[in-house]
């Protein structure tokens, strides 16, 4: 049988969306729970679905570190189940009072949270996304409308069933998960541009998935952007601690948007700390400034593209800087606005750094890999938003909302 187009899956997700925005709480925490036991229950469908998908990339030569973003084992699904049920836990912000005043006329003011529709994420190769989009959209009363790409569709769609058949059993409309089986570039293509259909749209990849985005997509988009992110160590900082945070940042996941890809060092201690943060980062590709090179004999020498670029990979760009300025200047010209990091006793270097680095978080004395959903406390995220409107930083709950004027008068009427 011919899978539906996204149009077809659009409306559907549409009407979805319009019985999702007035569930109430209850049913909503009701089929993420089921959602969770169904992925603890049936964890092998899943695990058989995601090692076909492994499978074909290896064999079609994958790199290693996009393998890993598409494995799934016993241990991640029980993390995907243990998303579900913290987002069950969280409040509903559909409904939330912000704000609420009376005029001088006596008319009565509230800005009401209320889901935005129809959510559309475009990803690559992460079937926990699939999970982990849906519980968020599901909680914030949106119909999650998701595309996933052709590496990870088995996974994608196994994952989807056990979703869609716990939303059945709540009572809701198994369309409010919906994910494309079409994964061509014409697919692809529509779906960016099912406008009056898509409310938002997330894309959650690369640079190309980006570019296709600002090319063809006709909806409104929240860009899920690139991380590249920095360590600075400033003069001032602990050694020890910056160590700890650089290897933590560089190594513990190398392959996702908030691994630290450049690390800057104040010249006071560059000495000092390169010889021993290369040594840390044994098994790390080293690529730097001529200072860096100077201490650092063996190091490669770091182009403009190597400063700019976010590796994915067991990859470093490492530059000397003179001075908090240099590093903020360093930041400026080839930072993303994904997550910058200061390490620094100096409570007034971390107060500038603070203010003046333009990025959607900003970390002190702490490893960039905390930008995270559930780090944060959101249970999960739909994306980290390197943009500035609507949403900022990790997407939970209540970035997957917009607000509602709810005017009440007794017979107002202007004169």
């Amino acid at each position: 049988m011919t899978p539906a187009t996204a149009t077809e899956l659009g409306h559907r997700a549409r009407d979805a969306a319009r019985v999702l925005a007035l569930a109430s709480t209850a049913a909503k925490d009701e089929a993420l729970t089921r959602a969770a036991d169904l992925l603890v229950d049936r964890a092998d469908e899943i695990l058989a679905a995601n090692t076909q998908d492994v499978g074909r990339a290896e064999t079609a030569g994958t790199a290693a570190t996009v393998v890993d973003r598409l494995r799934l084992t016993e241990a991640r699904v029980a993390a995907m189940a243990g998303g579900l049920r913290t987002v069950a836990g969280l409040p509903d912000p559909v409904g939330e009072v912000v704000e609420g005043w009376v005029r001088p006329n006596g008319l009565r003011i509230r800005r009401v949270r209320v889901p935005l529709g129809v959510v559309a994420i475009v990803y690559e190769n992460r079937p926990n996304v699939t999970s982990d989009a849906a519980a968020l959209c599901l909680k914030s009363g949106n119909a999650a409308f998701l595309r996933g790409s052709s590496a990870a569709l088995r996974s994608n769609l196994a994952i989807a069933r056990l979703l869609r058949e716990a939303l059945a059993k709540a009572g809701l409309p198994e369309d409010a998960a919906i994910v494309v089986e079409d994964t061509s570039h014409e697919a692809a293509i529509e779906f960016m541009r099912l406008r009056g259909v898509i409310d938002c749209l997330i894309p959650r990849g690369g640079p190309s998935l980006i570019r296709a985005v600002l090319e063809h997509a006709t909806v409104p988009y929240v860009i899920d952007g690139d991380g590249n992110c920095h360590v600075y160590v400033d003069a001032a900082a602990d050694l020890d601690s910056a160590l700890s945070i650089v290897v933590n940042a560089k190594t513990q996941r190398p392959s996702v948007c908030n691994a630290a890809e450049s690390l800057l060092v104040h010249q006071a201690v560059a000495a000092e700390f390169l010889p021993r943060a290369r040594d840390a980062l044994a098994g790390v590709e080293l690529v730097g400034d001529e200072e860096t090179r100077r201490i650092l004999p063996g190091v490669g020498p770091g182009s403009e593209e190597d400063f700019a670029r976010e590796f994915l990979d067991l990859k470093m760009s490492v530059a000397v800087v003179p001075s908090l300025d240099g590093a903020m200047d360093h930041i400026r010209r080839y930072g993303s606005g994904h997550t910058e990091a200061i390490v620094t006793t100096d409570l007034a270097a971390a107060s500038r750094f603070v203010q003046e680095v333009d990025a959607a978080v900003v970390m002190v004395n702490a490893s960039t890999r905390f930008t995270d959903g559930e780090e944060f406390g959101f249970g999960a995220e739909i994306g980290i938003s390197t943009q500035k409107l609507h949403a900022r930083g990790p997407m939970g709950l209540r970035e997957l909302t917009t607000l509602k004027y709810v005017v009440e008068g007794n017979g107002h009427i202007r004169t």
